[in-house]
């Protein structure tokens, strides 16, 4: 269970830290034409999408982290809440933050 809290706290803190790096690529794109070009002006405007897209995937996978250091507190860590089976550990070990049985997540995806 360490090893499992210390790579979601160490996976936490570097999403954490590439937020602040990225905060500017999220700004508002400025439209004065006499400063920025027409297709420069729609580049950053695609930036900023993409930029946008980042963040709200990386908010998703803080959830993701948050949820599952819960689950070690509570001891429910490794367990698949659908079919109360232990979650095997080359799939905890590939993604920590998974919150389902390999069977339970392609059954969802269904």
């Amino acid at each position: 269970m360490e090893s499992y809290k210390k790579q979601l706290l160490d996976l936490r803190d570097e999403l954490l830290a590439g937020q602040k790096a990225g905060q500017d690529r999220t700004k508002t794109v400025e439209l004065d034409q006499t400063s920025v070009g027409r297709l420069s002006r729609m580049e950053a405007i695609q930036a900023q999408a993409v930029a946008l897209e980042s963040r709200r995937r990386q908010q998703l996978k803080l959830q993701q982290i948050k949820a599952a250091l819960q689950r070690i507190e509570t001891g429910d860590f490794g367990i698949c809440p659908r079919c109360q089976e232990e979650i095997d550990s080359r799939r905890l070990d590939f993604d920590p933050t998974a919150p389902l049985c390999i069977a339970c997540a392609q059954a969802l995806e269904k």
